[in-house]
């Protein structure tokens, strides 16, 4: 009989094995991903995603074959396949996919991968209007409990925003009293360009068209209404704002917005948003105030005001997209899923109850805008 293998001869064995050999273990067990939507934000997604060691791009997919070759270009990819048409990405054998497409079509493909069986990494927000987010909740209310389905909020995956909210949960602040979101920057144009003549033209410009884009409110400064939602504890109640169009000359979208929204306990919440800042300047960030402190939050750092000239700041470590999207395969891996649908919904449904509330001059409820 011979003699068991003990720790060490198991050591030593795994020693011995093809450091190639290794490697092509890991890549055979590496979650597969396809991504759809190889525009600007897909690329950066898949840039990063590239290099978690247990994901592995295998597809590309875009209606427009310029943006196909400059992802591969900019991606480093050995031979993915490539499709024009998404629904053949998902007939593939891909564990997951990537989902960087126009705001309009989130709810449609959304849908489609879910019916699909695919784990779902889909950028925010989850779609430009009422009944879009409906489509949207339905679906993941409807997805197979083993999906990991996740939305790209990826404040809630942040290093630094965690911790920020975990000491606001622990109470270091005391109840929050009132609550900030900014998002000031420089991007506008006063140069007109042609209106679209076509679907495809309209697709290269989608990000100026309200009806394609959801508004700046809703496209954009989604983000701050979502932490939030996140550290407040749910949605707002109402919202009240105004807002409009003051520099911008592209298409018909706003440039600018100030909404307040009414949470719990009549705890009340300020996104000031602007693309109109000089291009030198740029503050986003969010504040949530209690009795005993402030807590700043932002992707490159947060601060906690303890008292008066006594602040500590702490830089986050990385890109807080590569913390949700390692998250996200880390996830999958481990037989863990979570399934953000339904909240990525609320937070949607909240940008678009400010968005109704600038474009009425009035206030607006939730219940007002769940009946649209």
């Amino acid at each position: 009989m011979k003699p068991a293998m003990t720790r060490r001869d198991l050591v030593k064995t795994a020693a011995l094995v093809p450091l190639a050999a290794a490697r092509g273990t890991a890549a055979n067990s590496a979650v597969t991903v396809g991504l759809i939507g190889s525009g600007g934000r897909g690329t950066f997604d898949a840039g990063l995603l590239v290099n978690i060691p247990t994901a592995r791009l295998v597809a590309l997919c875009d209606i427009f074959d310029d943006r196909i070759e400059r992802a591969k270009k900019n991606i480093p990819l050995q031979d993915p396949r490539v499709y024009k048409d998404y629904h053949d990405l998902l007939a593939s054998d891909v564990d997951a996919v990537v989902i960087a497409t126009p705001v309009f079509l989130h709810p449609e493909h959304f849908e489609a991968a879910v019916k699909a069986g695919k784990n779902i990494y889909i950028e925010k927000p989850a779609g430009l209007d009422v009944e879009g987010c409906k489509r949207v909740i339905r679906a993941a209310d409807s997805a197979d409990r083993k999906l990991n389905i996740v939305f790209g909020f990826q404040q809630r995956y942040g290093q630094g925003y965690r911790k920020a909210r975990k000491m606001v949960a622990d109470g270091a602040i005391g109840r929050i009293q009132m609550a900030h979101a900014h998002f000031i920057k420089g991007a506008y144009s006063e140069t007109p360009l042609p209106a679209p003549r076509n679907y495809d033209e309209k697709m290269r410009q989608w990000t100026l068209w309200r009806d394609w884009f959801g508004d700046i409110i809703v496209e954009t400064y989604c983000h701050g209404i979502d932490v939030l939602n996140w550290f407040l504890d749910g949605r707002p109640s109402k919202a009240y704002g105004t807002g409009g169009r003051t520099v911008e000359k592209r298409g018909d979208i706003s440039d600018h917005c100030d909404v307040t929204f009414t949470y719990r306990d009549d705890v009340q919440a300020v996104l000031t948003g602007s693309q109109i800042a000089p291009a030198l300047f740029r503050s986003v960030n969010e504040q949530f105030y209690g009795p005993k402190g402030v807590i700043e939050t932002a992707r490159e750092y947060w601060t906690h005001y303890r008292g008066k000239n006594d602040a500590v700041t702490e830089k986050s470590p990385r890109e807080i997209t590569i913390d949700s999207l390692e998250t996200f395969i880390r996830n999958i891996q481990n037989g863990t899923p979570e399934n953000t649908g339904v909240r990525s919904a609320e937070s949607t449904l909240t940008a678009i109850m400010g968005r109704m509330a600038i474009d009425q001059k009035r206030e607006i409820t939730w219940e007002e805008v769940m009946k649209s």
